[in-house]
C-alpha cells in the first residue's frame, strides 16, 4: 500500500497501526463524559474515539467513519468523522448493481468483510 493510503481497520487490526492514520467504520454506542465516543467496530469490538474538542456534537448519525491516528489497541484520535446515516443499507445504495445485489442489506458484517479483504495479500493490487 502506498504511504498516502489510510487502511481500513476493525478493532482487531488497530494494534498493527499504532501512530498511523486509519479509517474505521462503526456504530455509535455512546458518548463519554469527556465528549469522546465509543464505537462498535465492524468486527464487534469497542473502540474509543478521542474527538477534537467540541466536535462530538457533529456526529449526527448511528453509523460513522472515523479517520484518525491509532493511539492504542482500542483508541483512535479523530482527525475527521463522516456521518454515514442511521441505516447503512440506505446510505450505500449502489444503483449500478443489479437489483438482487444492490437491495441486499449492508451492515457491519459487510463492512468487516471489506476490511478483511483490504488486508488479504490476494487483493493487494486493488487497494494499493
Amino acid at each position: 500500500m502506498s504511504a498516502q493510503t489510510s487502511p481500513r481497520v476493525n478493532s482487531a487490526r488497530l494494534s498493527d497501526y499504532r501512530n498511523r492514520t486509519v479509517r474505521l467504520t462503526g456504530k455509535v454506542l455512546r458518548f463519554t463524559d469527556s465528549d469522546d465516543v465509543i464505537l462498535q467496530a465492524s468486527d464487534g469490538g469497542e473502540v474509543k474515539v478521542v474527538m477534537i474538542p467540541g466536535s462530538a456534537s457533529a456526529l449526527s448519525s448511528t453509523y460513522v467513519e472515523v479517520i484518525g491516528v491509532v493511539q492504542s489497541a482500542d483508541t483512535i484520535k479523530a482527525q475527521a468523522c463522516i456521518n454515514n446515516g442511521d441505516d447503512l443499507g440506505n446510505y450505500f445504495n449502489i444503483p449500478v448493481l443489479p437489483n438482487e445485489i444492490s437491495n441486499l442489506p449492508l451492515d457491519l458484517d459487510v463492512i468487516d468483510f471489506v476490511v478483511e479483504k483490504w488486508h488479504d495479500p490476494k487483493f493487494a493490487s486493488l487497494f494499493a
